[in-house]
């Protein structure tokens, strides 16, 4: 009886270990205030020191273009922030979405550079719960797809129902914008850049979990995505994009390093193998997470060119 009770009780101190764990787990990364662009730029393992002064310098080019801060609302009622680059005499729009912790005119300094001086006009989204957007809980792809379908919306509001719309995504933005072609989005959307996107919130925790902090995935996400579901509205795989890109019709480019340790580069390939559309992918050498653009300008902007020149009337880019 005594050591039936103390393994009673040795469980119960390791189910409230193990509770402790996950409910740490959640409050650092999925509320906004506790979630710190500073941790997450470790984590990625890319080593930023090299290429700051030209993100700095292009920065300082994007500040300096005609832009305007516009807002929308979410279909739950949050404030949604986002800058507007317009251009004459065109009516292809990029649509930008953000990394995890960060925010449009940090992530798109270079790529917002690239598409303005292509002809296209450029949306710097702040996705819910970063920047300038409102939103307590991130949503990693499954709430901000609505969000970026109500953008998408907004575009063709502004610039009329003849505009082509791109959207491109870095990180976990490029997971929104892969879950958002799983949804049905308007013939005006003509193309999407997936650069280095996860599969879901679930399976990139698993694997921060395993290479990071040697720590088993269950029970601590299966507690975690409880916790999320009960505050934040939706379960961590309860949009993945591999189900999603399988349903697009949208074109899509995916981009990868193939040095990318917190979100593995296997997943573009399992993003590639189930998407059902027309597609192109490209791997990055020795790039690290989110790093390709600046690890091989060239190859990059390349094959952006190429591939948005299939599906865009009105010249190449």
């Amino acid at each position: 009886m005594k050591f039936t009770r103390y393994l009673l009780g040795a469980a119960a101190i390791a189910a409230a270990g193990e509770y402790a764990i996950a409910r740490y787990f959640f409050r650092r990364t999925m509320i906004r205030s506790n979630a710190k662009n500073e941790r997450t730029m470790k984590m990625s393992g890319t080593d930023w020191n090299v290429y700051i002064p030209t993100i700095r310098t292009r920065r300082e080019w994007m500040e300096q273009q005609p832009q305007e801060e516009v807002f929308i609302t979410s279909r739950d009622g949050l404030k949604l922030h986002g800058t507007f680059y317009p251009r004459q005499n065109t009516k292809k729009v990029a649509i930008c979405f953000h990394g995890y912790t960060s925010d449009g005119a940090s992530d798109y300094a270079s790529l917002g550079k690239f598409y303005l001086e292509h002809d296209f006009q450029v949306l710097l989204v702040d996705e819910r719960a970063h920047g300038k957007s409102e939103g307590t809980y991130i949503g990693f792809g499954c709430l901000d797809r609505y969000d970026a379908k109500a953008w998408i919306d907004y575009v063709i509001g502004r610039v009329g129902s003849d505009c082509q719309i791109l959207l491109q995504g870095i990180s976990m933005g490029a997971a929104t914008v892969l879950m958002t072609t799983g949804l049905a989005l308007p013939p005006q959307v003509k193309a999407a850049v997936s650069d280095c996107a996860f599969t879901s919130a679930y399976y990139v925790f698993k694997s921060v979990l395993k290479t990071m902090y040697h720590l088993p995935a269950f029970p601590l996400m299966n507690l975690a995505d409880i916790m999320n579901r009960r505050r934040a509205g939706y379960g961590l795989n309860e949009c993945n994009a591999v189900n999603e890109v399988a349903k697009s019709a949208t074109p899509t480019l995916f981009i990868h390093g193939d040095r990318d340790t917190f979100v593995p580069c296997s997943m573009v390939y399992e993003l590639y193998d189930a998407c059902t559309a027309p597609k192109e992918l490209l791997v990055i050498h020795d790039a690290s997470h989110a790093e390709s653009y600046y690890k091989d300008t060239a190859a990059y902007e390349n094959a952006v060119n190429k591939f948005i020149n299939q599906y865009f009337q009105g010249g190449e880019i």
